[in-house]
């Protein structure tokens, strides 16, 4: 019992951190997989919401969603006429972040693994993402600030592996993946309690 009272002492004096975003997302070669074709897509803003609990030196369990809403256009072919078709694309992460320095600008790097989804008016498909990151915190008050960040997404998109050979203990597998990568930098508000 004194053990638990201990750490839940240490656990009630960190400041957890809570940090809506919005910023701007390039990529998306999954759009083009999709439709077969090359599609105009920019970019497109991108906001979501960040969650960081803090573990000890520096080190954070983090939680991300983030949405993107994108209107692409579709060219027109021998028996489609051109069309523009509304794309959203969600990441839901977890993983971790390392700030390096403490005070009131406080740089970081994260890694992350997720989910991202890509949905349109008439499909939605789930895949694995892995997503790396860093940025600056900016604390000029102890329970408000500022987050600037960049971070970039690799969505596999389809996988395939094939055993290539076996050995006594040993077996050698060939994949072969499909990567979409994106890009996004966001600012957001900072907030930490207590």
């Amino acid at each position: 019992m004194l053990v638990w009272l201990g750490c839940s002492s240490v656990l009630t004096a960190q400041a957890v951190e809570v940090s809506p975003f919005g910023g701007y997302r390039f990529g998306g070669g999954f759009f083009e997989r999709i439709t077969g074709q090359a599609v105009d897509l920019d970019g497109a803003p991108a906001f979501g919401a960040a969650v960081d609990v803090p573990l000890s030196s520096g080190l954070q369990v983090e939680g991300v969603f983030s949405h993107q809403r994108a209107h692409v256009f579709v060219p027109g072919s021998l028996f489609s006429p051109p069309a523009s078709r509304r794309i959203d694309v969600d990441h839901w992460l977890a993983g971790g972040l390392r700030e390096f320095r403490a005070g009131q600008a406080r740089p970081f790097l994260t890694g992350m693994l997720g989910l991202t989804r890509y949905a349109s008016e008439s499909d939605s498909e789930i895949r694995f993402t892995m997503s790396a990151g860093g940025g600056v915190k900016l604390l000029p008050w102890r329970h408000v600030g500022l987050r600037l960040e960049t971070r970039v997404f690799a969505t596999f998109v389809e996988a395939e592996g094939t055993l290539l050979a076996c050995a006594p203990g040993v077996c050698f597998l060939g994949l072969n993946t499909d990567v979409v990568w994106q890009a996004e930098f966001t600012a957001g508000i900072l907030l930490r309690w207590p």
